[in-house]
């Protein structure tokens, strides 16, 4: 069985966090999002070859993100896109990396700025149970939320039916990127885009594909984040977190006081600072401050302020006593 981790987007939504560094990346506790999914993919015996599918923009970061990892799998396949307007959609991006690579085998296929709280074995047991086109359904919680997925309609754990992005949605119930694919499924992918259909999201094609093939659900509880917004990052670090803080040896504290939910990574200094909910980046430098719920990057210097819901970009220097 070979695995694909998506690792292709922008995550324009998250800069300038992420202009200059892939979403995959940004840290979760002592990891990171992809490096999770990787050494996963990377004790499952079944999994022979993992791929990498990302952009020339950021496959310089990913080859050195790969040498300097102890993972063995994974290997890159390259999108010839550089930025957002030229991307090929999940679904055209996916059925290229098929054809450039030459798979032909059962494959999964899994988000790389996903956090998930199931083990991928679990998944991988469950598609291997049903011999057919699997994906992993979660509950929202909310029909507002539900209105940004793919909406599941399921009988005895069969996708019935399936609607991308519903405006009035039914229930609850979503479709997560995370699929598993016979490899007799998978020239389904070329069908698919020949009849001129929208190559974008994963969520048509499954749309498209339960109508011609049975399709079932692994459904799980649990947590699930879909890191592509500031709020959904914060959100993952705090549930990984669990109401601690991380606060790196190399960082300095000087009557600083850390609350719920902080990451303080290397090399960090806080001063006369209450930071809470927050994500304070290598090397920053905050005084005089307080901070909730925000993310601060590398190289920042922040001083008499008082933040809350903020994005700091690195090599930022703001000094709230001079304006």
């Amino acid at each position: 069985m070979k695995a694909v981790v998506l690792a292709g987007g922008y995550a324009t939504r998250m800069w300038p966090i992420t202009k200059h560094r892939p979403k995959m990346f940004l840290p979760i506790g002592e990891s990171t999002v992809v490096d999770r999914i990787f050494a996963e993919l990377e004790a499952d015996d079944r999994i022979e070859e993992v791929y990498v599918s990302t952009n020339e923009r950021f496959a310089a970061d990913f080859e050195a993100h790969l040498a300097d990892s102890e993972f063995e799998k994974p290997q890159l396949s390259i999108e010839e896109t550089t930025e957002e307007d030229e991307k090929f959609g999940v679904v055209g991006a996916l059925a290229q990396l098929v054809d450039r690579e030459g798979v032909d085998d059962d494959l999964l296929v899994i988000a790389g700025d996903n956090l998930i709280s199931f083990d991928v074995a679990d998944f991988l047991d469950y598609f291997g149970q049903k011999d057919a086109p699997t994906l992993a359904a979660y509950d929202v919680g909310s029909r507002e939320k539900a209105k940004s997925y793919g909406l599941v309609e399921l009988e005895d754990d069969r996708v019935v039916d399936f609607q991308e992005k519903p405006e009035d949605p039914k229930s609850t119930l979503v479709s997560i990127a995370c699929y598993a694919f016979p490899r007799e499924s998978l020239s389904l992918l070329s069908t698919y885009l020949e009849e001129d259909n929208n190559p974008d999201e994963p969520g048509w094609f499954v749309q498209w594909l339960q109508e011609r093939e049975p399709t079932y659900a692994f459904c799980f509880e649990g947590a699930w984040f879909d890191i592509g917004t500031p709020e959904s990052y914060l959100d993952a670090v705090g549930w990984h977190l669990d109401g601690d803080s991380l606060v790196a040896e190399s960082a300095t504290l000087e009557n600083a006081t850390v609350g719920e939910n902080v990451h303080v990574m290397d090399g960090a200094t806080l001063e006369d600072t209450h930071v809470d909910y927050s994500i304070i980046f290598p090397d920053a430098t905050v005084k005089s401050a307080d901070i909730r719920r925000s993310i601060i990057d590398e190289n920042t210097h922040l001083e008499d302020l008082d933040l809350a819901g903020a994005l700091i970009g690195a090599h930022t220097t703001i000094n709230g006593s001079s304006d």
